[in-house]
């Protein structure tokens, strides 16, 4: 199928792996699998996997109402993603933005989106830290907050931070972490909590040691043990963030949900980050490196014994249907689970609204991310079981809850542009524009980034 025959719902844009130049590019159904085929007049064509089977690509996808941005921080002028800062053109408010607010790291990871540890700049002082706030506020819509990096941790002012945050209005506040400091520094652990930290983004990429010294460089399931210890001793949420790899931790899946299950009074959520290549990455990838979300989707299936169902998990209200996934489970007394999610194929004539679907997201993080504080995995009294099946939900929904869901970032040969104007996942430049964050660090196969950023 050519671009010009392609039909229009199959038709979309990209960059060029080599140029970055925008270019046409198609997605193409082979079977249950699709593809995303593009040619560059001056570098040739292009073809990278997008989604293997079921659920099926037609069933995930469905239409969305765009909310544009009510005050955009820059004029469209070369179009989709040169931009970037939101312009007018883009479809989706702010649900989480990041603030990247070092690029120092204390690890030196094979895979890393933001090539940290090589960076000579300094980090952003305080007042650049405000003015970061102040952009997100001035776009008229309150938002989440993950503060990032690099590690976030090496500063010793983290706290502050945060306290700056809370008291400019921004009620959830979330570090990504690697949990080193936190496995070590509990008293530091107990000033980001006193500062209004509400959960941790750990970075977990498996319960086998080989797989830290494959992806990490080092032996860091101790650490990581440790990390979360602290965070259940200080009331910290923690969503464990595997990076999924194939062949290194993509049979690991299920062993992670079940770490969880078994650490719900601390661990509130399972957030699995497939795999994308840009930033710091061994090679440039084949198909073979790659794993779609529906993959993910079936092997949590498979690798929980059908504790949880492939039809459990949905696709999202807030970003395009094709990033992302999610389910919320419930873990009974009798150590089953019960879903409170459903994959129900949309109507093909109602469409939703991205406006709702991102208010409804930013509430869910900030109601479920955070650690509970009714009771621990362990309070529960045994009178429990006398209720009716109903009233247990209700009462285990409060203290055995788990969110489990997924994002499938996109790097410079799989991007689509469409998908990109839907982004609701937004980081903070230096310079105050609000970029869509696949934008933010996009890298061509030799490296060169979309948007330079002060090194």
């Amino acid at each position: 199928m050519s671009l010009q025959d392609a039909p229009h719902p199959f038709r979309t844009e990209s960059l060029c792996p080599e140029c970055l130049a925008r270019i046409p590019a198609i997605r193409v159904v082979d079977g249950s699998d699709v593809y995303l085929r593009k040619t560059c007049p001056d570098h040739g064509e292009f073809q990278v996997i997008l989604w293997r089977g079921d659920p099926s690509y037609q069933s995930w996808v469905r239409p969305k109402i765009p909310t544009y941005p009510e005050r955009p921080g820059t004029s469209v002028r070369e179009g989709c993603p040169f931009d970037c800062g939101l312009c007018p053109d883009h479809r989706q408010q702010t649900c989480t933005a990041l603030l990247e607010v070092t690029y120092r790291c204390n690890m030196r990871c094979a895979f890393c989106f933001a090539k940290a540890g090589t960076s000579q700049a300094s980090d952003p002082d305080m007042a650049t830290i405000k003015r970061w706030y102040e952009a997100l506020l001035a776009t008229g819509h309150p938002c989440n907050v993950q503060i990032s990096g690099g590690e976030p941790t090496l500063r010793d002012d983290l706290p502050d931070i945060i306290a700056l945050g809370q008291s400019m209005g921004f009620g959830f506040i979330q570090v990504n972490t690697n949990g080193l400091r936190f496995g070590t520094d509990p008293a530091y652990v107990k000033r980001l909590r006193n500062a209004g930290l509400a959960s941790a983004f750990l970075q977990f990429d498996g319960v086998f040691e080989a797989t830290y010294v494959t992806l990490r460089g080092g032996a860091f399931l101790a650490s990581k043990l440790a990390a979360i210890e602290s965070c259940r001793q200080e009331g910290i949420g923690v969503v464990l963030v595997p990076t999924v790899v194939p062949g290194v931790n993509d049979q690991e899946l299920g062993a992670i949900v079940e770490f969880a299950f078994k650490n719900l009074d601390v661990v509130r959520g399972v957030h699995f980050q497939p795999v994308s290549y840009f930033g710091r990455y061994p090679a440039i990838p084949s198909d073979n490196d790659r794993i779609t979300i529906p993959e993910i989707i079936r092997n949590l299936e498979i690798q929980t014994d059908g504790r949880l169902k492939t039809h459990h998990f949905k696709p999202p209200g807030c970003e395009n249907a094709l990033c992302s996934f999610h389910g919320t489970f419930v873990l009974m007394p009798d150590n089953r689970v019960q879903a409170l999610t459903s994959h129900e194929i949309p109507c093909t004539c109602s469409s939703e609204n991205a406006a709702e679907g991102a208010a409804k997201a930013r509430r869910f993080v900030a109601q479920n991310w955070a650690q509970s504080g009714t009771a621990t995995a362990s309070s529960v009294q045994d009178d429990v079981f006398s209720m009716g099946e109903w009233d247990v939900l209700l009462e285990r929904a409060l203290t055995h809850k788990l969110c489990i869901s997924g994002m499938a970032f996109q790097d410079v040969w799989n991007i689509d542009l469409e998908r990109l104007r839907d982004c609701c996942i937004h980081v903070v430049a230096r310079d105050g524009r609000i970029i869509p964050f696949c934008a933010h660090n996009l890298t061509s196969s030799s490296g060169r980034p979309l948007f330079e950023r002060e090194r």
